[in-house]
């Protein structure tokens, strides 16, 4: 019985350690971005100012809608004279996200822009932007409480087995909340399902969404590509 306790601790001391990796790192792939910045108060305040006049100006319910109702305007608010310094704004962000994602074109453009009025109690279900390279949210009115939008994992398999976690992080969640504020201007693909919790608080959320587009892109960008975007690890 001796030798053979002996010949079983001599193998469990001899066991091969953990093998030793070289150059041993994750590669993060296909990453999706959000770009997020807020327009200082100097230019902001008269910017969601003219927002809330047109608004008024085009019957806007800001006050008349009952708990969990939600108001949506037409989507050519982009066109409007009052809007120019809010619509700069977007173009400007638009070309530094583009610039940033080094993604040639022969220029761009809004293809919509809207205003979402949630009164309290009202939310956003998951959807995304269809035929639209770029979306954009910009928040007029927040309170706490209606202060966040829900980004969720694009990616349908990936929930196919969800371990439990011991930390969130950017690899192992499939929602990611993002907190703004007034004047924050969000910018992400067209393609990134996004959502609203219920308004929270005592008084109407208001923001305005929008989308960009390259311009011409079917006459211009649209050919058939079929080995563009392969890029070798």
């Amino acid at each position: 019985m001796t030798s053979r306790r002996a010949k079983r601790a001599a193998k469990s001391v001899t066991r091969p350690a953990r093998p030793e990796f070289r150059n041993s790192a994750i590669l993060r792939m296909f990453p999706t971005f959000l770009w997020k910045a807020e327009l200082t108060p100097e230019l902001h305040e008269p910017i969601n100012g003219a927002i809330m006049r047109a608004l008024d100006r085009s019957g806007a319910p800001l006050a008349e809608l009952k708990p969990g109702e939600s108001w949506q305007s037409d989507h050519g608010l982009h066109k409007l004279t009052p809007l120019r310094e809010f619509v700069a704004c977007v173009n400007a962000a638009a070309a530094i996200v583009l610039d940033s994602l080094k993604v040639g074109h022969p220029g761009f453009r809004i293809t919509g822009c809207w205003a979402n009025v949630n009164a309290p109690g009202a939310g956003h279900p998951v959807h995304s932007h269809p035929n639209n390279y770029l979306s954009g949210v910009y928040y007029v009115r927040t309170r706490p409480g209606a202060d966040t939008i829900n980004f969720h994992d694009p990616r349908p398999q990936a929930g196919i087995i969800r371990p439990p976690v011991r930390e969130l992080t950017a690899e192992n969640t499939d929602q990611v909340v993002v907190r703004v504020t007034d004047g924050t201007m969000l910018m992400f693909p067209a393609w990134l399902p996004h959502s609203v919790d219920a308004n929270h608080s005592d008084r109407p959320r208001i923001s305005l969404g929008f989308n960009v587009m390259f311009a011409a892109y079917a006459e211009r960008m649209g050919r058939p590509s079929w080995t563009a975007g392969r890029r070798q690890g």
